[in-house]
């Protein structure tokens, strides 16, 4: 099986190791990796030619994978400044997070090649769970109670998760709310890490790296060393 892969901006960026252990991964599990290297993506009217050009460069793919769900959810729901071209149709209908892809796709439930002996506590992101229905909402006191990524995680050997109050409570970070509501971004931020400490992790996992990355920003301005590892990191063998 052939995907393309996209490694939204911050991760190429900032953190690189989750963008190469996405793609070991998914060579692990037997997927033919594509990297277009003219990739970007977009961001509403103001960028209405990126979004053209991101349609362009990924519109031919069957099936386009992201370690990111917000960024899955920016491309499948608000996608709406560009021409409506096939190719753009096309880009919309085949995106897949990262964790959609392993736990729908190639419905994989173990990691044989990985062990990771520690207490997790586990973060999904507002667009991962509101947006693409990857984990239940608290909200909704009816329906089942999932979470795909914990589905993943439990395929890894030796891992135990720390259970926490409001599990899918924003984190605070929101893209550009975090620059124009910094004091209530760092506030939500400062709750969400509380809650977590209360679980008395090893260390804080989650599936969107610019969640943990707003989260790794408050815990480092109250002193808080706690490691954070995206979920792709754990899958693929990560050692703490």
């Amino acid at each position: 099986m052939q995907v393309a892969l996209m490694i939204p901006c911050y991760i190429d960026m900032f953190y690189p190791r989750v963008g190469i252990a996405t793609l070991g991964l998914l060579e692990r599990l037997g997927v033919e990796v594509v990297y277009p290297k003219k990739q970007t993506c977009g961001c509403y009217e103001e960028a209405r030619a990126t979004e053209e050009h991101c349609a362009r460069v990924f519109g031919s793919f069957d099936c386009v994978v992201t370690p990111s769900g917000s960024c899955t959810h920016h491309i499948r729901n608000k996608f709406t400044a560009g021409a409506d071209s096939p190719e753009k149709q096309n880009l919309v209908r085949n995106t897949y997070d990262l964790v959609e892809f392993l736990h729908d796709v190639l419905k994989v439930r173990e990691f044989p090649w990985a062990t990771f002996e520690h207490k997790v506590a586990l973060h999904t992101s507002c667009s991962a769970i509101r947006g693409l229905n990857i984990a239940s909402m608290s909200e909704r006191v009816h329906d089942p109670v999932f979470s795909k990524p914990k589905a993943l995680l439990c395929g890894v050997p030796g891992i135990e998760f720390g259970e926490f109050e409001r599990v899918d409570e924003c984190c605070g970070f929101g893209g550009t709310f975090a620059v124009t509501e910094e004091a209530v971004s760092a506030k939500m931020g400062y709750d969400k890490l509380a809650f977590m400490q209360k679980a008395s992790p090893d260390c804080i996992v989650s599936s969107d790296m610019s969640c943990l990355m707003h989260l790794q920003g408050c815990a480092r301005r109250q002193k808080q060393d706690v490691p954070f590892f995206h979920l792709a990191e754990i899958l693929n063998g990560v050692s703490l």
